[in-house]
Order: C-alpha cells, then structure tokens, then sequence
C-alpha cells in the first residue's frame, strides 16, 4: 500500500478534507500557526453500513501520525503501526458486547490525557460510538469539552440521530459524511485489491449493495453464498403460517450458527489465555488457592463473551435481513419499471415472477415489513418475536 486511504472507497470529498486536515495537523506538531478549523480535535463519521466509516477513522488516524509532514504515506513506521492497531499511541474502541460502559470510556479519557509518546497525537478511535451508555457519553463528553492539546478523538456512528450520538457530542465535533459506495468502486477494489475475477466481482459488489466488507466475503466464502441463498430462498417458501414460523425458527438457527463459529476459537483462547495468567495448571496449595480465588474473573469473561455473542448473532441476523430487503426491493424495482438495476442478478428470475403477482403496494408492504424487522431487533426486541412477525406480514402481504 502506498496510501492510507486506498481502501476509502468513493468517498473522493472526504478523503480530500481529511488529506487537508492531516497536513495541518503536521504543521501544528511542526509548532506552525495553522488557520482555525484546519485541524478539530473531535470527528465523526457518519454513513450507512459499507460505507467505510472505520476505515476512514483508521486511515485519518494513520495520517495524523505519518512521519512524512501527514501524507499517509502508508510506508513509515507511524502509517504501518496505526494500520496494524499496535501503535502507543492510538486507542481503538471496538465493543465485543451491546454497549460501551462509563468504566472503559473513564480509563480511555484518562489515557488520552498524556503525551504523546511519539511527539504526535494521542488519538482515541470509537469505531461504534452509537453503543457509548448515556454515563459513557458523558465521560467522553467532558473530555471533548476540554481535550488535551495533542488529543484528538475519532467517532464512527450509522448517523447524528440523537438516538445515534448524543447532541451535546455532536455539536462539538466535525461530520463526515459518507455515502454509500457505488458498485462500480467496489468491484474495482475487489479486483485491485484481492485479486477477485473482474465478473465475481461486479456480481458480488452489487449483491452486497455497495458494502465493501460484505462484497468481499460473498466473493472469496463460500459459506457465505450459501447463506445468501437460503436467505431469498425465503419468499417462496411462505406458503402458510407454518411455514412462515419454520422459516423464522431457521433464520434465527443460521444467524446462531454463524456467530459461533466466528467466536468458537475467540472465547477458547481467552478463557486459556486467562486461567494461564491465573495460575491454571499449577501445582501445590498457592496455586490451587489463585483458581478458587479467579472464579469471579472467569465469570466476568463469560458475561463478556455471552454479551459478544448476543451482539454478533444479531449481525448476522441484520446481514440476512439486508439481503431479504434487496430482494424486495428488487420486486418493487421490477414492478414499477424503474430506471435502476436489481440488486441480486442471480435470481432476477425470482424477483420478477414475484412482480407478476404482487401489486406495488403490496411489495412495498412486504419491503417495510423487513426494515421494521430490523428496526425492532435495534430497540432490543427478541429477535424469535420480531421476526416470526416479520414472516407473517410477507405472506399476508
């Protein structure tokens, strides 16, 4: 990689603000005067899902810390450590559970409040920052208020809703506003990028509708195609009631199974890593003593670790409900001759019998009814409950 922001993809205004503000952020380090608002000491980034809010924040951070006046050179020490997350300096915030609690943001703050060890910046990237409890908002808060003078804080968020961000936090922080990539630019990167075949990648890149992480797991995973497919083999399998509540219980089951294998390895070797540091294995009184006494770390760990998979499961539950969505909207599309392309070519097929017998109005009933689905799941409804109704409004119709 010769540049840090090489994997931003379309995103050509925010990539030329951010290449702005690194250089002035040098000058500053440099002792320089810079013009006011050349450089903030708080961002978020905002955008809907692949749209590479993370990567922005991570590149931006790699920036501010490249050895080469900020260029994001991708090639010095400061760009190589930001990207690999090993950097002294830069603290990433990525929660494994439903929220961000006050006691880490408290520790994060107070860390932040150093100097630089490097003679840079100190910099603090939240990559979900809509996750932040209302205490840990405050925290966070307090520090943006009256931040370090080499501190700068870097807030990933799906938008500025104040059910997203807190307003206070908003108003003191610069936006960035990502759209979501075309597929052109995905299937682009895919080929350049991960030597993906140029038409796996086009299909893929719109298959994903524009979510770069997502497009490049439908491209290389099989596993992940065969979860597609079972997704939007869904409509035509709602022929009653039963089968609306066979095909939630098996929804719920898949998105289960993915998130256990993504964490099966995780959670052993933390749990190992652990009972080593606690004395696991020993011999002798002292070292049975320290396992007696770890039983209260261990149950920690597995509240955290129950608390990630809760959280990854309904990732994997959203990431079917998107595909579910596509397709629906692929109806509508289809039904009412729009000038745009379906999302999921391969079964165009499907989609446009299913425009054959349904009226706009009722694929757009059947559309809504996935998006309030995921809604609900967001505002912590049981997942078995809004789906198994989200089942039955697509047969009904």
């Amino acid at each position: 990689m010769s540049d840090v922001f090489a994997d931003l993809v379309g995103q050509a205004e925010t990539v030329a603000t951010l290449r702005q503000a690194a250089a002035a952020a040098a000058r500053v380090v440099a002792g320089e005067q810079v013009a006011a608002g050349a450089m903030t000491h708080a961002w978020i980034f905002t955008g809907p899902p692949g749209s590479g809010r993370s990567v922005a924040a991570r590149a931006f951070a790699a920036a501010l810390e490249c050895e080469r006046g900020g260029a994001g050179c991708g090639e010095c020490h400061g760009c190589h450590t930001t990207l690999g997350k090993t950097h002294a300096d830069v603290r990433f915030v990525v929660p494994e559970g439903l929220s961000i609690g006050v006691s880490e943001m408290r520790a994060l703050v107070l860390r932040a409040a150093s100097a630089p060890s490097g003679g840079r910046w100190q910099i603090v990237v939240i990559e979900d920052a809509d996750r932040l409890t209302e205490q840990a908002g405050n925290a966070l808060l307090k520090a943006i208020e009256e931040p370090p003078p080499r501190t700068v804080f870097l807030l990933c968020t799906p938008s500025t809703h104040p059910d997203d961000i807190s307003v206070t936090i908003r108003s003191r922080c610069r936006v960035m506003a990502l759209r979501q990539p075309p597929a052109e630019a995905v299937a682009e990167v895919l080929v350049r990028r991960d030597g993906v075949a140029p038409e796996v990648a086009s299909w893929a890149a719109a298959a994903s509708q524009g979510h770069v992480g997502r497009a490049k797991r439908l491209a290389n995973d099989s596993e992940a195609r065969g979860r597609r497919d079972a997704v939007l083999s869904v409509p035509r399998r709602l022929t009653g009631v039963g089968a609306c509540f066979e095909a939630a219980s098996a929804l719920i089951k898949a998105a289960e199974a993915e998130a256990a294998e993504q964490l099966v390895e995780t959670d052993a070797s933390e749990r190992a890593s652990l009972e080593q540091a606690l004395g696991a294995g020993g011999t002798g009184r002292g070292a049975a003593g320290a396992m007696r006494g770890a039983a209260g770390q261990l149950k920690d760990l597995e509240r955290r670790q129950k608390s990630r998979a809760t959280r990854s499961k309904r990732d994997a539950l959203d990431r079917a409900l998107v595909d579910l969505a596509g397709f629906y909207r692929d109806v509508l599309v289809t039904n009412m001759r729009a000038p745009v392309g379906v999302v999921h070519t391969d079964v165009a097929t499907q989609s446009e019998a299913a425009a054959g017998k349904w009226s706009p109005e009722s694929a757009l009933r059947r559309l809504e009814a996935v998006l309030a689905c995921r809604q609900a799941i967001d505002e912590n409804v049981k997942p078995e409950i809004a789906v198994e109704s989200m089942m039955l409004t697509l047969w009904r119709g």
